[in-house]
């Protein structure tokens, strides 16, 4: 297959593109800067400019772009720029892959778009599929736009799989940031450390997208490991991971002096989702739980 990637600098995206080199794909990444390969293809997302041929015989596009949502406290600025990196590009790819479909109408082509188990807010401790329905704060209103913003590629018959991904167990992303804290025992649970972590691992994360892109699968995908826990056990399986105490608590006022509107949203609020879709369509995990999951993202670091 003949594949582009937008957002192939970040965490997940640079663990990906060699993945699917050694698949035997041809890759093309999307960059903003000016190119330093043959492979690279400047564009311009946040005007939505693209070179409209760019995408006329490529068969999938991987879509991983978008602002970091807890790299900053979060302010008005911070929150828009979440908001319109990720619709800005989606957008920008959709309408592209929408065109290059009325062109070649023929052509099997398929989009796999990022997004976030965000979605749907906080759940609490109920079990919750791709059915279950949209939340009402922030981050879900951020991931509705950024999955609606794939409708054109969906509507000229672009296959679409909108991947919902949890926390990404690695050796980068939010584990780089805590790492150092558990491995001098200052890790500890966060608020009543109820709320539940839909966990992944990167290995699991990037054959799940390399799945997605042969297997039939449309619609909403959770990318997350099939036993999501709280995150009291998350942070007791992270002491282990690195031998060491994990007892501490961040109180919740902490955190929300700390973080803000981040802490209640992203911190504090929690979704038990399972990865219904993938599970029903054959996929099989690498690491079945949170365990092992950090283990090897702590080997890997």
């Amino acid at each position: 297959m003949k594949i582009a990637v937008a957002g192939a600098s970040g965490f997940v995206g640079s663990a990906l593109l060699p993945a699917l080199r050694e698949d035997g794909h041809e890759v093309l990444q999307l960059v903003r800067r000016t190119p330093r390969t043959a492979e690279e293809h400047r564009w311009d997302p946040q005007h939505r400019r693209i070179d409209t041929t760019l995408l006329d015989d490529v068969d999938a596009v991987v879509n991983l772009g978008g602002v970091g949502v807890g790299d900053r406290r979060w302010n008005e600025r911070h929150k828009q720029a979440v908001l319109s990196s990720r619709v800005e590009t989606t957008a920008t790819i959709s309408q592209a892959l929408a065109d290059a479909a009325a062109a070649d109408p023929g052509r099997p082509r398929v989009l796999v778009n990022a997004s976030g188990v965000g979605f749907y807010g906080d759940t609490g401790n109920r079990v919750i599929d791709e059915d279950a329905p949209a939340g009402d704060d922030f981050l879900a209103r951020v991931c509705v736009a950024w999955e609606g913003a794939t409708e054109p590629a969906a509507q000229a018959g672009v296959r679409v799989a909108r991947i919902r991904t949890g926390l990404v167990l690695g050796p980068g992303g939010l584990l780089k940031q805590l790492l150092p804290l558990f491995r001098a025992g200052l890790g500890g649970r966060l608020g009543s450390g109820k709320q539940y972590m839909p966990w992944i691992s990167l290995r699991d994360e990037v054959d799940a997208i390399r799945f997605l892109l042969t297997t039939p699968v449309e619609g909403p995908v959770n990318l997350s490991g099939p036993t999501p826990v709280p995150n009291a056990e998350f942070t007791a399986a992270f002491g282990r991971a690195v031998h060491r105490p994990a007892v501490l608590v961040v109180p919740p006022p902490a955190l929300r002096l700390a973080l803000g509107e981040f802490a209640r949203v992203g911190v504090l609020a929690g979704q038990r989702a399972v990865p219904a879709v993938l599970t029903e369509a054959g996929f099989r995990f690498t690491h079945t739980d949170v365990e092992s999951a950090l283990r090897a993202a702590v080997a890997r670091a």
